[in-house]
């Protein structure tokens, strides 16, 4: 386990959904969180305390987290410069980049001669193994996405908190280093050998026989060509009984490439509901998540009750909104009905 409590990191960031790891600790885990260090030319805030690096440490802060993305995931030079200052000041330091922090050797120097760690959070487990689409027992549940960043995490904690408010047992299951750092357990999916996705998926989410549900953090979209690859490999891996589908509606390309058109719903629905099928023949949309966090509450609760009518499945903000009508359509508690919690 990552020592805590935390320092989040934003540093030189200026793009909101770049601080997406920082920002999720923010939200899920913040009694863990003594600030946040950001340098002057960063606009972007947590709300939290702005720290430096001694204060953090002065306030208790036992690990920097180094909770950005960047393009490639790579450690520039601002970061090792930050990063050594926390070792420094008795910090240990987390990341979940691609570039991993042991492979720095003034980082791995300094964390030695400290007596202290690095944590690099996208490290793949060893006993990989490779899937095979077998039936599993069990419930689960998989939350797919228009693109990259655009609420799958949120949108899966927030249907497993919504399950346990009910009663009913459920388990969040991390594919994402913001996802890893907030349940403390996952997969890195993104950072595991491609014949090795589907089965990675299937090792932490094996049949279980209590009727709970596993709840499976999505990764990426079928319509990225970056990244497609590793959300095929979820939809295999998971074997979901029910998928629900994640969309920023203000995004104007896909992420990270300017000028390609995000897809249409209905378009980017069929088609993970297709490939979902090959080892989950029955899967099922149960509703659309749709991320408003950047719209008036009014406009908001209109998209949500019109892309509700145009889809025919529930649909919600499941921050600003909640997840009952979703919970609902998956639990078939009210089979009937096709309503949207924003008009409620």
């Amino acid at each position: 386990m990552i020592p805590a409590p935390y320092l989040l990191y934003l540093g030189h960031s200026t793009d909101f959904a770049g601080i997406k790891t920082s920002r999720g600790l923010a939200a899920f885990r913040p009694d863990d969180c003594v600030g946040e260090f950001r340098h002057d030319d960063c606009p972007l805030t947590l709300g939290l305390p702005r720290l430096t690096i001694a204060e953090g440490a002065a306030r208790g802060a036992r690990t920097l987290v180094l909770g950005i993305a960047n393009s490639g995931g790579t450690l520039g030079s601002d970061l090792v410069e930050d990063a050594a200052a926390a070792l420094e000041a008795g910090m240990n330091v987390a990341a979940g980049l691609h570039q991993r922090l042991r492979d720095v050797p003034r980082l791995a120097e300094l964390a030695k001669a400290k007596g202290l760690q690095l944590f690099d959070v996208r490290d793949a487990p060893a006993n990989m193994v490779v899937g095979n689409g077998n039936p599993r027992a069990g419930h689960r549940l998989l939350t797919v996405g228009t693109d990259c960043s655009v609420g799958k995490m949120y949108t899966t904690l927030a249907l497993t908190e919504g399950l346990r408010a009910r009663g009913i047992v459920a388990d969040f299951r991390a594919t994402g280093q913001t996802g890893i750092l907030i349940a403390g357990s996952g997969v890195p999916i993104d950072a595991v050998v491609a014949d090795f996705i589907s089965g990675g998926i299937e090792m932490i989410t094996p049949a279980r026989s209590d009727d709970g549900w596993d709840l499976i953090e999505g990764q990426g979209s079928l319509f990225h060509p970056s990244f497609a690859g590793v959300s095929t490999g979820l939809l295999h891996g998971a074997q979901p009984e029910a998928i629900v589908m994640c969309h920023d509606p203000l995004r104007e390309h896909m992420r990270g490439i300017p000028g390609r058109k995000l897809p249409g719903l209905k378009e980017c629905l069929d088609a993970n509901l297709q490939v979902a099928r090959l080892t989950s023949p029955n899967v099922r949309a149960v509703g659309i998540c749709l991320n408003t966090s950047q719209m008036d509450p009014a406009e908001a609760r209109d998209l949500c009750a019109r892309t509700a009518d145009e889809l025919g499945l529930p649909t919600t903000d499941p921050i600003a909104f909640g997840t009952d009508a979703i919970l609902d359509e998956l639990l078939c508690t009210a089979p009937s009905a096709r309503s949207t919690t924003a008009s409620r």
